[in-house]
């Protein structure tokens, strides 16, 4: 398959901010900040058309209320993904409801992932649903904040980026396992520039 990508668009900060609200809406009786995460979120950086959002718990325990709490809305619940990463629970948001596009609301662990679910343009976006202790919720936001006050290395994966998309993908889990070393060398210089920046503004 070839994978939509497109130019920044300033659309994509409404479009968080539009999920963003509904999402506060349901998730009133957990303690959760939710940012905008991704190449969406990052200005000048192409990308997948697809909002990828962080709901980042402050109580590791609600982990499991999400997917309860966020039924009955255009969301699929990919319980499939929790024995491979168990920090997360993880929900594509669709353009309508999951019965009125032919897939199911929720992926269990034996299920296979229906053919239609492949089809970006059925997905508006990619929510993860992580503690914020957990190290992966401050992978997430330091690579994030890097990319945007680190242009170089903006303009490198931008590069990257756009070779691989013009090659063909089983889907975009063989798409994000190209992009993986990269991520892998920058996540980590990202978190410890982002623990040292925060050190230095605390003790400032």
């Amino acid at each position: 398959m070839i994978l939509p990508f497109e130019p920044h668009n300033p659309q994509w900060k409404m479009q968080f901010s539009a999920i963003e609200d509904e999402l506060k809406s349901m998730l009133k009786t957990v303690e959760a900040q939710i940012d905008h995460i991704g190449s969406t979120s990052v200005e000048g950086l192409s990308a997948k058309p697809i909002i990828d959002i962080l709901i980042g718990l402050e109580n590791e325990a609600d982990l499991d209320k999400i997917p309860t709490l966020l039924q009955g809305k255009n969301y699929v619940y990919y319980e499939k993904y929790n024995e491979d990463m168990p920090y997360r629970r993880f929900f594509v948001a669709l353009t309508g409801a999951p019965e009125q596009l032919g897939v199911p609301a929720y992926i269990g662990q034996q299920d296979e992932i229906p053919e239609r679910m492949h089809d970006y343009s059925l997905r508006i976006a990619h929510i993860h649903a992580i503690p914020k202790q957990s190290e992966h919720w401050l992978r997430h936001i330091a690579f994030r904040d890097y990319l945007r006050t680190h242009p170089q290395v903006k303009n490198e994966y931008q590069v990257l980026k756009k070779q691989l998309v013009q090659q063909e993908w089983e889907d975009g889990n063989d798409y994000n396992a190209g992009k993986d070393a990269f991520l892998k060398e920058h996540e980590r210089k990202a978190v410890e520039w982002y623990i040292n920046r925060t050190s230095a503004e605390k003790n400032g």
